[in-house]
Order: structure tokens, then sequence, then C-alpha cells
């Protein structure tokens, strides 16, 4: 029987909060409650990308942290560090190194990173870029705002887009999320001080 924690009217998956996903060979995608010595260790993860305010980095011998403080909001500039990011996750897969990126809950900020870097170094649309990513992790859900970055991102890249922001009954949400019925009832707060 799985162990569930209900958020409002939403149920999740506790092993979700324990889970390393892994999104490519050389990239891993999850929550800070999962960032643990020995599964680092055991992943073969030599850098950490730690998307939060209040965490601190994890400190292990051979092991390189980078820390972005960035609050989970709408109106939060994440999309500053999607080049950033990339290069470094593609820099350290070149010399054979595997990246961890983390924030609270492994469901907006880094998730956000993590299709960034599929759409700029594996030529993936925004689109496919998240539905890899979800397939991987399936409670990702980037906010609004993080999602107009990622689309402002990948016109950039390819001078095009292959996601749009429509109308809903909750507002604007990118058009994939309307398509995955279920993905509605689990919405980050911009309210909660951990996002979830």
């Amino acid at each position: 029987m799985k162990s569930t924690v209900k958020h409002g009217e939403c149920v999740m998956d506790l092993a979700m909060f324990s889970q390393v996903a892994e999104v490519t060979s050389s990239l891993y995608l999850s929550s800070a409650a999962a960032v643990r010595g020995e599964k680092i260790r055991s992943l073969g993860i030599t850098h950490i990308i730690n998307v939060t305010l209040e965490i601190p980095n994890l400190q292990l011998p051979n092991l390189e942290s980078i820390q972005i403080h960035i609050e989970d909001t709408p109106t939060a500039r994440l999309g500053l560090y999607f080049d950033r990011c990339a290069d470094k996750i593609h820099q350290v897969e070149k010399k054979g190194g595997k990246t961890l990126v983390h924030c609270v809950a492994g469901v907006s900020r880094s998730a956000s990173l993590c299709i960034a870097y599929l759409m700029k170094y594996h030529s993936m649309s925004l689109e496919q870029a998240y539905r890899h990513v979800k397939r991987r992790r399936s409670v990702i859900h980037p906010n609004v705002g993080f999602w107009r970055q990622l689309i402002d991102f990948e016109r950039r890249l390819f001078g095009r887009t292959s996601v749009k922001m429509v109308q809903s009954s909750i507002g604007w949400v990118p058009d994939v999320y309307c398509q995955e019925p279920k993905s509605l009832s689990w919405m980050p707060s911009t309210t909660s001080r951990y996002g979830y």
C-alpha cells in the first residue's frame, strides 16, 4: 500500500519526495528530501544545482554544489539561469560527470531547469522536453511564470514555440496542462513557503 499525504484536495505519493529521477544518463531531478549522501554516491553524482532559498548545499568530498537563490513564484526570474545551468550540466556531462538538480519539492524550479537543458542540448521542443521530464518524474508542474519564460527561451532557441498559454477556469495555463486533466489537481501554491 502506498503512503500518501494530502495537500488540500490533492493526494501525492510520498515516494515522490524520496525519488531521484533519471532525466538523462547524466542528469537527475529530485526534491530536497531525496538529497542524501548515500544516494548521491550510489548514483555517481558529481555536481548538484540547488534551486532553493533556504536549504543548504550538501557537503560531500568530490561533490561540487552551486545554489541559485530563487523563489517558486510566477514573478521569479528563473529564465536568467536557463543558459547558465544548461551549459553547466553539459560541461559536467562532457567530463564524464553527473548533475542532480533539486528544489524543495522537485516540481517547479528544478523541473524548469531540466526542461531548459533538454531544449538547448538535446534539441527537444518545449513540449517534448516537458513530456520527457514528466514521464521520468510525474509530479512536475512548473508555475505559469516559469512556463512563460520557457516559451520565451524556446522562441529564442528555435524561432518558434510548441506550447502556448491558454485561458482556463483557473486562469492562464500552458496548453499541455489542459491535455492532462489530472495534473490540474496538483498545483503548487505560490503562497506556500515550500511550493506545495
